[in-house]
């Protein structure tokens, strides 16, 4: 199933490209607008309510066991400083990388400036304020949280309950058990959902192509070209600090997280592709208690691809309006970006707040956002995969620093209890992987 699904869904997105490309050249703006684009994004949007289903109970169940099983406060403590250490060290690359690259490129040099009215559809930007950042952490009600998908609060709420039900021992079994059967429930629904992620690639893709053309993409293309080169090195990168951890299994871990990423590419959403990561992770061979403890922490203080956008537009806004920026001022960005980028989980359409919040900070024009608008869809698909690859690497990472690493699942073996091949060699051949993923699951 999952190699089909793979096929499937590169062949939504190729389909929703050529769709959408045809509608936009065959059909009236008007009519694409108001009677076919509804009907696309309707597509996508049924996929990622279903999504957004699972990721609350799912986060809280994963933590919750993971922290319970993890037993050990001192591991988890461990694990929670190591994490945070790669989240900083990856920050500072993804965001110098950026600054590098823009300056290098230089792709802001003659960018067309906004007019007013483009800039005023921006409409007020909220200020991010530390205060309220840090206050929005610390849920006041975990049903409210776990309503509005706040993964940080979600977050914190799970660690208290996990420290919890460790301290008290043998009478939070129960409840341990109960978040446990959940965890499994939701995974077993994610599998359900995921059936249905072709259509909503499909539909995600020709609504963005039939609304705007392809045309658009030749207006930007050098900014689109020149950001995509700077995540690729950012990919070469991150999977080069993983292979000095990993080695060889670098290479299995890429092969099991590409559904993962083709579903963040073509939708732009890091909660589409959260579920699949989960079990794609547990494949691999990385424990729950260090996938449900790493991957909800990583999506609120490691979007790699994200840190990278945010400093790559600054500069290029400032390069379109020829401004020129000395280095101590791009340092001073690169810092407030540390920061200010690490409350971006909580705030709707989070980069584009963020760089406009750096922009005001710097006396640079606001306005300049209206620049990338058009093309934020695509700028936002690159980025997002790229949390995705940021966010397995580290994971995996911290798994095998933590000597938890396990021997990952075959590919060819959908689900444990399959029916065997009819020779006697398929036969012994399934039995031995069944063995071995029953051993993984009994470490775990």
């Amino acid at each position: 199933m999952d190699r089909r699904l793979t096929l499937y869904i590169l062949l939504g997105m190729v389909l929703g490209l050529i769709v959408g490309a045809t509608l936009f050249y065959t059909v009236d703006p008007a009519v694409i607008k108001e009677s076919v684009s509804p009907w696309f994004k309707l597509l996508s949007d049924i996929f990622l309510n279903l999504i957004k289903l699972l990721v609350a109970p799912l986060i809280l169940s994963t933590i919750v066991v993971g922290i319970a099983h993890m037993g050990d406060s001192s591991a988890l403590g461990r694990i929670g400083f190591r994490a945070i250490a790669w989240f900083v060290t990856a920050s500072f690359i993804s965001i110098g990388l950026g600054l590098l690259m823009v300056n290098l490129l230089q792709p802001g040099v003659g960018a067309p400036i906004p007019d007013a009215a483009s800039a005023a559809a921006l409409g007020e930007v909220k200020e991010l304020k530390a205060t309220e950042f840090i206050l929005s952490i610390f849920p006041k009600n975990v049903f409210e949280a776990m309503a509005t998908n706040n993964i940080l609060q979600i977050l914190v709420f799970s660690l208290f309950a996990g420290v919890a039900l460790a301290a008290i021992g043998e009478k939070g079994a129960p409840l341990v058990r109960g978040a446990d059967a959940l965890a499994e429930m939701m995974l077993q629904i994610t599998g359900y959902v995921m059936r249905f992620a072709p259509v909503a690639v499909f539909g995600a893709l020709a609504n963005v192509v039939a609304v705007n053309g392809l045309g658009i993409l030749r207006t930007y293309v050098e900014l689109l070209a020149e950001f995509y080169i700077a995540l690729i090195l950012l990919w070469a990168i991150l999977l080069a600090l993983g292979w000095v951890f990993l080695r060889q299994r670098i290479w299995t871990l890429i092969r099991y997280i590409r559904q993962p990423l083709m579903i963040a590419f073509s939708t732009a959403s890091s909660e589409a592709a959260l579920p699949k990561m989960f079990e794609q992770l547990d494949r691999f061979g990385v424990p729950r208690r260090i996938s449900g403890f790493m991957l909800p922490l990583g999506y609120s203080f490691n979007l790699d691809g994200s840190m990278m956008y945010m400093s790559f537009a600054t500069i290029f806004i400032a390069q379109a309006y020829g401004i020129d920026l000395p280095i101590g001022t791009q340092i001073l960005i690169l810092l407030t970006l540390m920061i200010s980028s690490k409350g971006i989980a909580a705030v709707p359409r989070a980069s584009l707040v963020v760089i406009t919040g750096t922009l005001a900070m710097f006396g640079l024009p606001v306005e300049g956002v209206a620049i990338i608008l058009a093309i934020d869809q695509f700028l936002d698909m690159g980025r997002t995969a790229t949390n995705v690859i940021g966010n397995a690497v580290a994971t995996s990472v911290i798994t095998k620093w933590e000597g938890m690493l396990e021997v990952e699942e075959p590919e060819f073996v959908e689900h444990p209890k399959a029916p065997a091949h009819t020779t006697a060699g398929g036969k012994a051949g399934l039995e031995l992987a069944e063995d071995m993923v029953e051993d993984a699951r009994t470490k775990r």
